[in-house]
């Protein structure tokens, strides 16, 4: 009795387990160039990276282990990607890496408050739909043009990647990102990479950083970070859940992403938040007939990012050997469905079109002023054409 009670049901949860493996699967491959250049690009060193990426793995697979299990739902987290991408356009702080963690820092905090004060969390909901996506959209364009100017610098390299991309995005889109890092991989292994790779900063580990509090890293990483986290992540993220019938609210999510990111940035993690785009791999219908028993994904989802943890510092190893352009090659091929919905909720609604558009553009430029980039300055100009054409008589 016992064994023909136990088969059918080790059976009916294979598929959940699985679907939860696959969401922390194409979570991690899909996007963990774009983490990498973020990092990279405020001013973190190889081993920095490897560690920042490894403390976003830690502490996003703890979250969703822990409230997969007590709530006895599919709730995933994930790191920022749009936050990521974001770091990956702004320039490194005048303090180094080291303001960047103070930022990383003053965002978990910022995060965490939405869940005690409400009212802070409906500051950022406040903010024009149009104007954070086009915000976002902005910084998003810097890297997605990224493998146009890859292909025609080395065509040989990039080409392959690219291809692959086209050709799985047209027949299993889910996999289309994974299917262009396995080319690279090709590419690389063609090109006798692996058998040069520094793996002195492989071996897992955490190198933590003494933050440093700089007014412009604040405007130009915290404060965007924060919003695009939330605006981008958070919020989508509950609705996500909610849509499959799910309501964990936000007070719990919030305060764990917040105060884990505060903690993880001292290892150099940029922000965690709720999954957004994945969490239906492990909420939806996939994941098994019983939504009660979908809880199981959440959890082998959290388990997956807690094996991927300790390989940071050999993914990073790889990535640093990379013929160049690959790396940015598979961010900005990550992006770019990304970019195409945030670009469209900019512009779709016409009454902000305009404002929408500055925002882009500004935030598309790249300029710094003050010490503060273009994300910051193209939310401020959208703002303010926003509020001049409310204010235009009809």
């Amino acid at each position: 009795m016992s064994s023909s009670t136990t088969q059918p049901v080790t059976a009916s949860v294979m598929p959940t387990v699985m679907a939860g493996i696959v969401c922390g699967l194409v979570g991690f491959t899909s996007s963990f160039a774009v983490v990498l250049t973020g990092l990279r690009a405020v001013g973190a060193s190889q081993a920095q990276a490897a560690s920042g990426l490894m403390a976003l793995c830690l502490t996003m697979g703890l979250g969703c282990v822990l409230f997969s299990w007590r709530l006895k739902m599919p709730v995933t987290m994930a790191w920022s990607t749009p936050g990521a991408a974001l770091l990956a356009a702004a320039a490194a702080p005048h303090g180094g890496f080291a303001s960047a963690v103070g930022a990383f820092m003053v965002c978990g905090i910022l995060l965490a408050l939405c869940g005690l004060i409400r009212p802070l969390g409906r500051l950022v909901e406040s903010i024009p739909a149009p104007l954070a996506s086009a915000m976002l959209a902005g910084v998003l364009l810097q890297l997605v043009i990224e493998p146009v100017s890859a292909v025609q610098a080395d065509p040989w390299a990039i080409g392959p990647v690219i291809l692959t991309w086209l050709v799985l995005t047209a027949l299993a889109r889910r996999w289309a990102v994974i299917g262009a890092l396995l080319a690279a991989f090709v590419v690389m292994a063609v090109r006798g990479v692996f058998g040069h790779l520094d793996l002195s900063n492989a071996a897992p580990s955490l190198s933590f950083v003494a933050p440093q509090w700089d007014t412009g890293a604040m405007f130009a990483i915290a404060i965007p970070l924060w919003i695009v986290t939330m605006s981008s992540q958070n919020i989508p993220g509950i609705a996500v859940l909610s849509s499959f019938g799910y309501k964990p609210g936000m007070r719990g999510p919030l305060l764990y992403t917040g105060g884990a990111s505060a903690v993880g940035a001292l290892a150099g993690g940029h922000a965690i938040n709720l999954a957004a785009i994945s969490a239906a791999l492990a909420a939806g219908p996939k994941a098994g007939p019983d939504p009660k028993r979908r809880w199981a994904a959440g959890i082998s989802c959290g388990l997956t990012y807690l094996t991927f943890g300790p390989l940071a510092g050999l993914v990073s190893a790889v990535a640093v050997a990379a013929p160049k352009g690959i790396v940015e090659t598979i961010a900005g091929l990550a992006l770019i469905a990304t970019f195409a919905a945030a670009a469209w909720s900019a512009l779709a609604q016409e009454s902000a079109r305009e404002a929408g558009a500055i925002a882009l553009v500004v935030a598309a430029s790249g300029i710094t002023i003050a010490g503060i980039g273009s994300a910051f300055w193209g939310l401020v100009a959208g703002l303010v054409l926003y509020v001049v054409l409310r204010r235009r008589p009809a």
